[in-house]
């Protein structure tokens, strides 16, 4: 008598789902870098650090505000077009933003070296910090997953933040288009004084 061979035992089916009952899908999960995103910050304490800048020195939050206003922005990367335009535009507008009491500060991931070259480069008249390992931009919620061309990498995402005298993020500026940002901060600075 032939032996039938054994077929492989299958795996138990899942219970079907009635077709009038439809389950939401599920959002993606925050990344562990920003949890909350950096719009959860506004009308928060803004998250303290000491970074170094271009010059070698080391800045701390406190350092920044106090006397003024801060206008703290994040962006990727040193020498790049956006980055360069965004940087510009605050030097440009840097007596304005002065006019209602605030300063300007730029962090990115980039080394203080970088820094001191994009700064000089373009004679940017404030105080770029170096965020090498970006733990100020986790803290900040900016630091997130990013695709481009089909790529997905953690990256910063061009964000930036009105911080009052007090250490308040009195206002958030999230995914920031370069075109027409600067006069969005000068507007929300107006509000604040």
């Amino acid at each position: 008598m032939p032996t039938r061979k054994k077929s492989p035992a299958k795996k138990p089916s899942a219970p079907k789902k009635s077709a009038s009952r439809k389950t939401p899908a599920k959002a993606p999960a925050p990344t562990r870098a920003a949890p909350a995103g950096a719009s959860a910050l506004e009308g928060k304490k803004a998250p303290d650090f000491e970074l170094p800048a271009a010059g070698g020195e080391r800045v701390a939050l406190h350092d920044l505000i106090g006397a003024h206003n801060l206008v703290l922005y994040f962006y990727p990367r040193d020498m790049t077009p956006g980055c360069t335009t965004e940087a510009c535009s605050f030097r440009d507008n840097l007596a304005d933003v002065r006019g209602l009491g605030a300063e300007v500060a730029g962090v990115s991931a980039d080394s203080a070296a970088s820094h001191a070259k994009f700064r000089d480069k373009y004679a940017l008249n404030f105080p770029l910090l170096s965020d090498e390992g970006n733990k100020v931009g986790r803290l900040y919620g900016v630091y997130k997953m990013k695709s481009q061309y089909g790529r997905q990498f953690m990256g910063i995402e061009r964000t930036t933040f009105v911080i009052d005298r007090a250490g308040v993020i009195r206002k958030v500026f999230p995914k920031v288009k370069v075109a027409g940002h600067t006069a969005q901060v000068i507007d929300a600075l107006r509000q604040l004084a």
